[in-house]
């Protein structure tokens, strides 16, 4: 199972990346795996705002659908368009050309709160 170590995780299964003022996001290997064969991915409109926790689209696949949790609070600044007609792309590449949204956070010190690489790992007991 892939845990890049650049990355930040929460509990649900979601990966949150840093890249200047702006975070990207999506879910962790083990969420594909669990998931299966992903077949839809509802992601929120731009504008969007969220707050920490709180569900911001959907991942359908053969086996379930899942929600998908913000691990920080902010605002949708870009979305995935390509997994409208893609969605494989979440299992095939979830920690780049699967990734989900991109937001501007509220506070990027909210990511000090997620857990680190090897913190996540061994909560999926990896």
């Amino acid at each position: 199972m892939s845990i890049p170590e650049n990355l930040r995780y929460t509990s649900d299964h979601e990966w949150v990346s840093l890249l200047s003022d702006e975070c990207v996001i999506g879910i962790t290997d083990h969420a594909q795996d669990s998931l299966g064969d992903v077949t839809f991915v509802e992601l929120p409109d731009i504008g969007s705002r969220f707050e920490e926790k709180a569900v911001f689209g959907v991942v359908e696949s053969v086996k379930a659908a899942s929600d998908l949790y913000m691990p920080i609070s902010g605002e949708v600044i870009e979305i995935n368009d390509e997994l409208n007609d893609s969605p494989e792309k979440v299992n095939s590449d979830p920690y780049g050309e699967g990734w989900m949204i991109k937001i501007r956070p509220d506070c990027t010190d909210a990511l000090s709160g997620l857990l680190d690489a090897e913190s996540y790992g061994k909560e999926i007991g990896d």
